[in-house]
Order: C-alpha cells, then sequence, then structure tokens
C-alpha cells in the first residue's frame, strides 16, 4: 500500500492510506453530534484526525494502537495540517510494513549508549564515576531508558528521546565546564544525566508515549530522587561509602531542574551547577521543540511558519 509519510503531507490532499491510531476519542459537538477526534502516527510523526458524524459502532471497530486504513483529506485548521476522515477500517498488522511506523531506531541508541558509557568513564569524580557504572550495569534499567520518551509531547517525545536528551545535555555540560572554572564540570555533568530519568517510569514505554499511573500521582522529579536513592544504596551495600554532601548536590540538581515553582520545580536553583542546568535542559528542549514546529509547519509564506498559539509567536523558517 503506497503511502506519504506524515511529514510530507500538505494542505488539500485526498488520502487513503494506512495510520497508526494513537488515540481516539469519541465526542459531542454543540449540537449533539458525535464525532471521533484521532491521533494519527506513523514514524515521521503524529497528526491529528477527525471523523464527524460517527457513532459508538465505528469508535469500538478498532482499538488505541492499531493500523487502520484512513480515507479523507487534509485541511489546515488554527494553523495546523490535520485529516478529515470519511472512512476507517482497521487493518490487520501483515497488511502494513511495520518499518513505516516503528520510530525507536534501535542503532541510534545503540551509539547513544556507547556514548554514556564513554562519558561515565571520563568522570574524574570516583564517586559518580562508580554511581554512573551502578546505573549501567542495571540492565533493566538501561533497557527502559533506550526506549523511554523525554515527554509526551513538545520535544523529544518518542522512543528513545530521554537518552538523547540526556546526552546532549551531558555534551553541553563538558562543552561549557572549563569556560567557567567556578563549576564543577564532572557534578553538572552527572545532573544533566540524572534530571530526568525518572520519566522512566512516569511515561509509558512502547506505543503511544502517556502517563502512567505513578507518573500522574508521584512524578519524574520524585521518582528520580528515589532512583538516586535505589542506586546510592548499592553502592553502599557493597562497601562502597557515597559522601552525603555529594548526595545532596545530585538530589537539588534534580529538584530544581525546571527552575521556576510554576513549571513544577520543588526548588529554586541554588548551586551555581544548579543554575547551569536548568538553562541548558531549557535551551536544548526549547531548541527541540521549535525545530519540530517549524518542520511541521504547512505555511505557504516560506520564510515564517504559521502563527503558534502555544509559543506566542511565527517562527522564521531557515530557506534552503
Amino acid at each position: 500500500m503506497n503511502r506519504t509519510n506524515i511529514l510530507d503531507l500538505s494542505d488539500g490532499q485526498h488520502l487513503e492510506q494506512s495510520f497508526q491510531a494513537t488515540d481516539k476519542q469519541l465526542r459531542v459537538n454543540r449540537q449533539g453530534g458525535k464525532y471521533i477526534l484521532l491521533r494519527l502516527a506513523d514514524r515521521t510523526g503524529v497528526i491529528a484526525g477527525m471523523l464527524w458524524n460517527a457513532d459508538e459502532r465505528v469508535f469500538e471497530s478498532f482499538d488505541r494502537g492499531d493500523y487502520i486504513l484512513c480515507r479523507g483529506r487534509t485541511q489546515v485548521h488554527n494553523g495546523n495540517l490535520q485529516v478529515i476522515v470519511t472512512h476507517i477500517q482497521r487493518l490487520d498488522p501483515s497488511e502494513v510494513d511495520i518499518a513505516e511506523f516503528e520510530r525507536f531506531d534501535a542503532e541510534r541508541s545503540e551509539a547513544l549508549r556507547a556514548r554514556l558509557a564513554e562519558l561515565v568513564s571520563q568522570m574524574q569524580n570516583v564517586h559518580l564515576q562508580r554511581l554512573g557504572e551502578a546505573y549501567l550495569k542495571d540492565d533493566d534499567f538501561m533497557a527502559k531508558l533506550i526506549v523511554a520518551a523525554a515527554a509526551v509531547s513538545n520535544h523529544h517525545a518518542y522512543p528513545g528521546g530521554l537518552l538523547q536528551h540526556s546526552i546532549d545535555l551531558m555534551e553541553l555540560a563538558r562543552l561549557i565546564g572549563p569556560r567557567y572554572p567556578q563549576l564543577d564540570a564532572d557534578l553538572l555533568t552527572f545532573g544533566a544525566f540524572l534530571h530526568d530519568l525518572g520519566k522512566i517510569e512516569e511515561l509509558s514505554a512502547g506505543g503511544e508515549v502517556s502517563y502512567t499511573d505513578r507518573g500522574q500521582m508521584v512524578g519524574h522529579i520524585v521518582i528520580g530522587v528515589q532512583m538516586l536513592g535505589d542506586k546510592i544504596a548499592v553502592l553502599e551495600a557493597s562497601g562502597e561509602p557515597f559522601p552525603s554532601d555529594l548526595r545532596l548536590q545530585l538530589e537539588h540538581l534534580i529538584v530544581s531542574h525546571h527552575g521556576q515553582i510554576e513549571f513544577g520545580s520543588p526548588k529554586l536553583p541554588v548551586t551555581l551547577e544548579a543554575v547551569a542546568l536548568h538553562h541548558l535542559d531549557n535551551l536544548d528542549a526549547k531548541l527541540a521543540s521549535y525545530t519540530s514546529v517549524i518542520e511541521a509547519d504547512v505555511a505557504a509564506d516560506g520564510n515564517w511558519t504559521n502563527y503558534n498559539p502555544s509559543i506566542g509567536r511565527k517562527l522564521w523558517k531557515k530557506r534552503d
């Protein structure tokens, strides 16, 4: 079945092709009519779908995660491309090319895993190096890390995104460390590794990225501090005491990395490393998020994206 990748779709395009239905909601409009709101995905991205004049029979004919055949057309609404669906039919997985929907890049993730091990081995602080090795030797942890997303949306919201985001921050920490001798470069680099690890348990792995029950009730910041405590306990059980002051510094890096109370940070950054980590994290997340806005934009103006209400502006698009 020939299909056009979501990233390559354009306005006013008639479609009859497969998607993966990563989410579905049966809703009622103001006139009392029912419609189905869809999240349609492939390996290149996600797009909203809308099936008007729907009913329970159609809604129950497929499940979240199923592959479906959609007939319809694309349409720009509020600056975003969506699919107006006129027909849905569930497909057997044998009827699609799974590679067109698999967003996890195993080769890329293996390279990132190797780079993580290299960065840990280069730590001058022996306590941080041993702590990093404790994470690396935890097969269950590493299996979850390499497939974890960094978010449900916004930035690095794909399998393997968390490891990519973490390595990028560690590289940035190593880059700026020598520029600011007042910073503890090892501490900052390790904080970059630790800061979002709780998302391994906060977000679901595989399929559509969504919040787990633990994620909704506890959140990745608290989970990350708990995970840190568990790893330090493993070290100390093997006869390797871990400095209490260093543990406190690492805990602070985790709990303060959102930078502001209103952004979900339990504490404001009060160490130089925590201040640096917050701004590096924000930089990497913003650049990744804004790049996604540019790549997904369908504006006719070649220089500017459509106005994006979530960021309150248009973005300049780099011309070829």
